[in-house]
C-alpha cells in the first residue's frame, strides 16, 4: 500500500456526497453501535441460552468473538488496504477507509455507518444460520455483535481517548503505529491477535500520539 500524506489532525470532516441523504448518513456518532446493537445482543443471548446449555452457549459465544477478530483482520488488511487501479475503485477506496487515514480524527466517521453494518448484520446472521445450525448460531452470532462492538468502541478511543491505563495506552498507541509509522502492518484494531498469526505486528517504533 502506498504511505499516505495526512491530510488533516483536527477532528473535522470532510464532505464525501452531493447528495445530503447519503452525506447524512455517512456521519454517525460514536455511541450508536453500543445503543443499537447491544440490545439485540442481550436478546439473540436469551434466546440463545433456551436452545443450549450453559457450557455450549459459552463456547459458541466465545467461537463467534474469535471469528470477529479474524474478519476484523481480514477487512481490514485485504478489503479496506485493497487500492484498486481504476479512478472508480480509488473513489470507492476513498470512501470505505481512505477518508478515515486522511482525518483520522474525524469523530463522525470512526465507527461503521448503520447503511453499512446493519445490512452486513442480517448477512451474518443468515451465515450463521447455515454455518452452526438452529440450535447452536445464536450463541455464536451474539459473540460476532460484541466483538464488532467492542471494535468499534476501541477504536474511537484509540483516537480520542486519553486511555491512561497499560492496556489503554498500548491499544492506543499500536493502532496509531497503523496511522503514523506503517499502513502495512497493525491491522488488529481491538486486538492483534491475527498479526502476530500473519506477521504484520509493527516494528517497535513510538507512534505519534495526539490528545
Amino acid at each position: 500500500m502506498s504511505k499516505r500524506l495526512f491530510v488533516s489532525n483536527r477532528d473535522e470532516s470532510v464532505r464525501l456526497f452531493k447528495n445530503n441523504f447519503l452525506e447524512y448518513f455517512s456521519h454517525i456518532h460514536p455511541a450508536t453501535p453500543i445503543v443499537v446493537y447491544l440490545p439485540v445482543i442481550s436478546v439473540v443471548s436469551y434466546f440463545g441460552l433456551q436452545k443450549t446449555n450453559t457450557v455450549s452457549f459459552v463456547l459458541m459465544f466465545l467461537t463467534g468473538v474469535l471469528f470477529w477478530t479474524l474478519l476484523e483482520y481480514v477487512m481490514h488488511r485485504f478489503v479496506f488496504h485493497y487500492e484498486p487501479k481504476t479512478e472508480l475503485g480509488q473513489r470507492i477506496h476513498f470512501l470505505s477507509h481512505g477518508v478515515h487515514h486522511d482525518y483520522p480524527r474525524d469523530r463522525t466517521r470512526l465507527v461503521m455507518p448503520l447503511l453499512v453494518s446493519l445490512p452486513l448484520a442480517l448477512f451474518f446472521y443468515a451465515l450463521f444460520l447455515f454455518i452452526f445450525g438452529i440450535n447452536y448460531f445464536l450463541p455464536a452470532y451474539a459473540g460476532l455483535l460484541l466483538g464488532y462492538v467492542t471494535y468499534d468502541t476501541i477504536h474511537f478511543a484509540t483516537h480520542h481517548w486519553k486511555m491512561t491505563s497499560p492496556l489503554g495506552r498500548w491499544l492506543k498507541e499500536y493502532h496509531l503505529k497503523h496511522h503514523y509509522v506503517d499502513p502495512d502492518t497493525a491491522y488488529g484494531v481491538s486486538n492483534p491477535l491475527w498479526d502476530y498469526v500473519f506477521f504484520t505486528v509493527p516494528v517497535k517504533q513510538k507512534a505519534e500520539i495526539t490528545e
